[in-house]
C-alpha cells in the first residue's frame, strides 16, 4: 500500500469507498489540466500513462491502456476521434452494450483500486463510451462520478488546428465540438449507481484552482480531495501555469456558416450555465435535447446536399487507386518501376542472374512467373 492510501485510511478509519472520476470533454478543452491537478491532490491516475509530448508539455494524466482500447474500438466503429456525425454515437454505442466489452473494463479496473480507492479515469476519446464505462465501474463496487471540461469552442478549434495540424477545417471542427459536448451532457445525466457530475470552465480552473477544485470535491463527495494535504496543494501550484491558455479566439474568427455559428454560440452559452451551482435542472436538460435535435437536423440536411461531394471525393479516391494498380490491374514489379533504357543497359547474363536469385523465371511467352 502507498503512502497515499495508507494517509487515506488513516484520515478515515471506516475506509474511503471505492469511486473513479471520469474526466471527459473535447480534446484541448484543460482534461489534462483537471486529471493533472486532481491527481497531484492524491487520486490515482492507472500507470503506465501517456507520456508528455510538445502538444502537452506538462503530461497528459491520461493511462495509456485508456487511449489504446479506445483506439481500437474506435477504428472498429469507424468513427474519428473528432467525429461530428451524430450517428457516430450508435456506432460507438453497439460497442458500448457488448458484454465482453464490459468485463474487459471491469477487469482492468479492478487491480487499480488495490492502489488507491479514488481513481480519475480521463481521454479525449472517453465521451464515446462512457455507458460502457458507467456500467464497468458500478460492476467493481465504485461509485462513478463525472467531470466535463469546458473551454470556448473557438479556442478548442484553435488549439487543435495548432498542435494537431488538423487539415479538416473550422466547420468541421466546430461541429464535432457541439456534437461531442451535447451527447457527453446526454451521457453524463443521473443514472443509478452514479455519485453526480459537475461542469467544470477552464478558465474557472486556471485563474482559481483552489476554488474550483474545492468544489469539485465537495460536489462529488471526493475524500482524497476534500482532505488533500498542504505538501499536494503546493505541488499544485507549481503545476498550474496561467499561460497553459496559449490559445484564445472567437467564434468570429473561425468565420463559420451562420446556423452552424449560431448553435455552436447557443450550445457553449447553456454548457456555461451548468458550471453554477443548481443550474442542472429537467428544464436545462430539456433545452438541451432542443439543441441536439436542431444539430441533428443541421447536418442531415448539410449531409444531403454535400452527397456530390462526397462522390466526387469516392470518384476520386479510385482513380488514384486504379492508378496505384490497387484496382484490378496487377501490382508494378521492381523491375517494371525501372527505366527501360535502364534495364536495357544491364547485360542479359546479369538479369537472368538476378530473376534466379529472386526465384523468377519466364514462361514460353517471355511473360515473368
Amino acid at each position: 500500500m502507498t503512502e497515499q492510501a495508507r494517509a487515506i485510511d488513516e484520515m478515515n478509519p471506516d475506509g474511503v469507498p471505492r469511486k473513479v472520476l471520469f474526466v471527459a470533454g473535447a480534446g484541448r478543452s484543460g482534461t489534462s489540466t483537471l486529471a493533472g491537478i486532481v491527481s497531484r491532490l492524491g487520486m490515482h491516475v492507472p500507470l503506465p500513462e501517456v507520456p508528455p509530448d510538445d502538444s502537452n508539455p506538462r503530461g497528459f494524466s491520461e493511462p495509456q491502456w485508456v487511449v489504446d482500447v479506445h483506439d481500437e474500438w474506435l477504428a472498429e466503429a469507424l468513427v474519428q476521434v473528432s467525429d461530428s456525425r451524430p450517428n457516430a454515437w450508435f456506432d460507438t454505442g453497439r460497442i458500448c452494450s457488448r458484454e465482453p466489452a464490459r468485463i474487459r473494463v471491469s477487469e482492468w479496473l479492478e487491480p487499480h483500486f488495490a492502489e488507491h480507492p479514488e481513481l480519475v479515469v480521463k481521454d479525449p476519446r472517453l465521451s464515446w463510451f462512457l455507458g460502457l464505462w458507467r456500467v464497468a465501474a458500478i460492476r467493481t463496487g465504485a461509485t462513478p462520478v463525472f467531470a466535463t471540461m469546458l473551454r470556448p469552442p473557438a479556442e478548442v478549434v484553435g488549439s487543435k488546428q495548432k498542435y494537431y495540424a488538423n487539415k479538416l477545417g473550422s466547420a468541421h471542427l466546430a461541429a464535432s465540438w457541439v456534437n461531442m459536448l451535447l451527447h457527453t451532457e446526454r451521457a453524463t445525466r443521473p443514472a443509478e449507481g452514479d455519485g453526480g457530475r459537475v461542469f467544470v470552465r477552464y478558465e474557472d480552473l486556471l485563474s482559481d484552482w483552489v476554488k474550483t477544485t474545492t468544489a469539485l470535491g465537495h460536489a462529488l463527495d471526493l475524500q482524497t480531495i476534500i482532505h488533500t494535504r498542504s505538501d499536494q496543494i503546493r505541488e499544485v501550484h507549481r503545476f498550474i501555469d496561467p499561460d497553459l491558455r496559449r490559445v484564445t479566439a472567437t467564434l468570429d474568427d473561425l468565420a463559420l456558416p451562420k446556423r452552424l455559428h449560431d448553435l455552436t454560440g447557443q450550445t457553449w452559452e447553456e454548457l456555461n450555465k451548468l458550471a453554477v451551482e443548481g443550474s442542472d435542472t429537467a428544464d436545462a436538460h430539456a433545452t438541451f435535447d432542443q439543441l441536439r435535435a436542431a444539430y441533428v437536423e443541421l447536418y442531415e440536411e448539410a449531409e444531403a446536399m454535400s452527397r456530390s461531394t462526397a462522390e466526387h471525393a469516392r470518384l476520386q479516391a479510385r482513380r488514384r487507386a486504379l492508378a496505384e494498380g490497387a484496382q484490378g490491374a496487377p501490382p508494378r514489379s521492381l523491375t517494371d518501376r525501372v527505366p527501360h533504357d535502364v534495364r536495357a543497359a544491364i547485360p542479359p547474363s546479369v538479369r537472368r542472374g538476378v530473376r534466379k536469385a529472386l526465384g523468377r523465371t519466364r514462361d514460353s511467352a517471355g511473360d515473368e512467373q
